[in-house]
Parts: structure tokens; sequence; C-alpha cells
């Protein structure tokens, strides 16, 4: 009739987890309860799609082999939120109306002005991340012409990056 919260102590048990909840003592004969359990559980990530949990009803006054057991299994969802920040350094560029290309230099001021475009991708949560995979398309032709020369791509913090096939072609 009434709501109470239970009292649970998790341990280890036969190589696995076990939490153990007292629900009542002593019990009434014949007495019907409901409960409602929320369990948290972390390290998900490599699980696969679903986890099972084993549940099983015993009471200390008749042990007896026939303890009610059911197995539930509960998918698996990861959730987190990517963010993509980008900024490019300086924000406006123009060239002056004196500069023109130089063909065949290997000096990157004869290549045009150089701008860095900086791309950050951030895990906003909950859940972490592996395998995520951010393509970047730059326009570096406007037609036939060189609209940005790509001098060089890095990344930071144990990322992998595969290079553009435009990237330095003239080996500035």
């Amino acid at each position: 009739q009434g709501q109470e919260k239970l009292s649970c102590n998790s341990k280890k048990e036969n190589g696995t987890h076990v939490v153990l909840c007292e629900l009542g003592n002593p019990m009434k004969a014949g007495a019907r309860i409901t409960v409602d359990m929320e369990l948290s559980v972390s390290g998900l990530e490599d699980m696969g799609d679903a986890i099972t949990f084993h549940l099983q009803l015993r009471s200390k006054n008749s042990p007896s082999p026939s303890n009610a057991s059911v197995m539930v299994t509960v998918p698996v969802e990861a959730q987190a939120e990517m963010q993509l920040r980008g900024n490019s350094l300086p924000a406006i560029t123009v060239l002056p109306t004196s500069w023109h290309w130089v063909e065949g230099s290997q000096r990157p001021e004869d290549h045009g002005i150089k701008v860095e475009h900086v791309y950050e991708l951030h895990n906003e949560g909950p859940g972490t991340v592996s395998g995520v995979t951010l393509s970047l398309a730059v326009p570096h032709l406007l037609g036939d012409r060189v609209l940005l020369y790509l001098l060089e791509l890095g990344t930071e913090g144990g990322m992998n990056c595969s290079h553009h096939p435009a990237l330095n072609p003239a080996q500035v």
C-alpha cells in the first residue's frame, strides 16, 4: 500500500556483480509486493547492443531450489551529442590588388595570404565515443584556378588524419 525505499547492497558473487535488496522482514503469508528498480550501470561501451540481468527471488526462511528466476534483456543505446566548432584566423582576408601568383615558387607568401582554419570536435556526452569520422570538404579550386592553396593538415588529441590529395602539390 505504501511506498518505501529499499535498502540494497552490491557485492561480487561467483565472479558476477550481485545486488541484494531486502524486501521485507517479516513478510506476511500471501503478501504481494511490486518493486520498481532503477539501475545505473557504467562501462557499457563494449557490451554490444544488449545487457542481460538475472533476477531471482530468494527467501531466507524457506530455501528452495525452485526459487523464481527470470532473465531480463535490456537494449543498450549509446547517447552522445557531438559538436563541431570552427574558426578562421584571420576571420577576414583580402588580397591586395598588387599581389599575384608566382608560378613555381617555394615561398608560402607567393601562394597567397596565410589563413588557418581550426576545427574542434567536442563530445558533449553523456556517453563516450570512438570511431568518429569527420570529413571536411575544402574548396581549393575555382574552375581551373587555385582558390585556396592547401599547405598542411594537422591534428591534436590522438586522432588519425588522411590527407587531401591536393595538399601542398608544389611542396612549398
